[in-house]
């Protein structure tokens, strides 16, 4: 008796991405990609409709909704599909955000194909996926939890980093204007600085934020 087949979704805007991730994965034993999505909200509508096991998630989609969001939305379904990120980011701030929102594996888009085939696998049997790198950096941030940066003064940097003003910040993720100074005061305590410049320039050298 042979195993049912995969069903994929893959989900990234660029449409040469999608094109080369189908040519790899339908090739592969035991996989059919069965729908494609340019936008996160796609790829949510396809995966609610069913008929799906394992969603493709890149992070990004331009202006519009980000990868992670959708993945908590298709992950909160009970029976829904898997999620594997497949993006270009490995920071701390998105391995945590898609973590969080339940996916079931993180790989990084210069993954060889057998260990993208493994990792869809993988997800599909219910277990984690995740790329060396990216297990790396998670086992990082166990073995020292006092200085790691949380999931929120992540979110509060990233947004320093863009060149929102406090207030900005606090709207964006509703916040007071004091949670804000408090998130940031101790993001200056964990990694040793006296100024959002310098906490911006530290995190995207050691990789937590994206550039």
């Amino acid at each position: 008796m042979t195993d049912p087949l995969i069903r994929l979704l893959l989900a990234d805007d660029h449409p040469v991405v999608r094109a080369g991730l189908r040519a790899v994965l339908d090739t592969e034993p035991g996989f059919t990609v069965v729908g494609e999505a340019a936008t996160a909200e796609r790829a949510m509508e396809l995966a609610a409709a069913g008929g799906v096991d394992v969603v493709l998630m890149d992070l990004q989609f331009g202006a519009g909704m980000h990868g992670s969001e959708a993945t908590a939305a298709i992950t909160a379904v009970p029976g829904g599909p898997r999620v594997l990120v497949l993006t270009t980011y490995d920071t701390d701030a998105d391995i945590l955000a898609a973590v969080e929102a339940g996916a079931s594996g993180y790989l990084l888009k210069d993954a060889p194909p057998e260990e993208l085939a493994a990792a869809v696998r993988t997800a599909a049997a219910g277990q984690s996926a995740l790329a060396p790198a990216v297990a790396h950096r998670l086992m990082d941030r166990m073995r020292t939890p006092a200085e790691a940066l949380t999931k929120r003064e992540l979110e509060v940097l990233q947004l320093v980093g863009e060149g929102l003003s406090n207030q900005q910040i606090s709207k964006a993720l509703f916040l007071s204007q004091a949670t804000v100074k408090s998130h940031l005061v101790h993001v200056f305590a964990k990694l040793g600085v006296d100024s959002r410049t310098a906490a911006v320039a530290a995190a995207r050298e050691r990789r937590l934020i994206r550039r």
